[in-house]
């Protein structure tokens, strides 16, 4: 059975929700590891939770970055483990560098927290295999620094080699300006590595992966990267 590791940070809040849908819905082993003290060597997958690591000070995801266990997840994305970032997990790969962009504050510099649409825009990701191309799914927001910025010739590069996981939109799939509640450029709400192997993403699958929490689509992310271990 493989083992995921979620990793925790001062200020992490939802990594024992991550761990629940991991261990008590999927039905894989996920242990939850401090930061100054995980051995990354022994999982076979890592997740990076929501939360406000470090309080958000200084930016989102930038002190969490600067401690010692960037470098083990550096190593481990290049290994090629599936690494799944969430809300300030997605943050702090920015932050790695392990995706390319910045997560800034929202364009209505307010606390967004709401269920949202997003179109999935890659089905080829061990992520988002379980999808169908342009399928809309429901997951919920939470964050004050959310919106997704970058620009040319990276954000072309981006679009090109197909590495945008999800795009906000309406019901319908109509990927708009009343869709996207940060402000994220393209309305980009999820992204993939170049390798396919790291994904970071502002809305939370876990929160949405149990009939009782109004969606399960959440859980068909966290499920395509468990079965992808071998």
């Amino acid at each position: 059975m493989p083992k995921i590791s979620v990793i925790q940070f001062p200020g992490s809040n939802c990594d024992r929700d991550t761990k629940h849908v991991i261990e008590d819905v999927i039905g894989c082993r996920a242990d939850l590891n401090w930061y100054e003290s995980a051995d990354l060597s022994n999982y076979d997958g890592i997740v990076l939770p929501g939360g406000f690591s470090y309080g958000d000070y200084l930016r989102a995801g930038a002190i969490a970055a600067q401690t010692k266990i960037g470098n083990s997840l550096k190593r481990a994305a290049r290994e090629g483990k599936p690494i799944l970032g969430i809300c300030n997990g997605f943050q702090i790969l920015t932050e790695l560098g392990l995706l390319k962009g910045a997560l800034t504050t929202n364009s209505y510099p307010k606390f967004r927290c709401e269920h949202v649409y997003l179109k999935v825009n890659n089905t080829e990701s061990i992520f988002t295999r379980k999808f169908d191309k342009n399928e809309v799914i429901n997951l919920p927001i939470a964050h004050k620094e959310g919106r997704y910025y970058n620009q040319d010739p990276e954000l072309s590069e981006l679009k090109n080699s197909n590495q945008i996981a999800f795009k906000y939109s309406n019901k319908e799939g109509e990927v708009t300006k009343a869709s996207n509640p940060n402000g994220s450029c393209e309305n980009i709400a999820g992204l993939i590595n170049e390798k396919g192997n790291v994904l970071g993403m502002m809305p939370h699958p876990e929160r949405a992966s149990e009939d009782i929490l109004g969606s399960t689509d959440g859980k068909k992310i966290l499920k395509g990267m468990i079965e992808s271990i071998n």
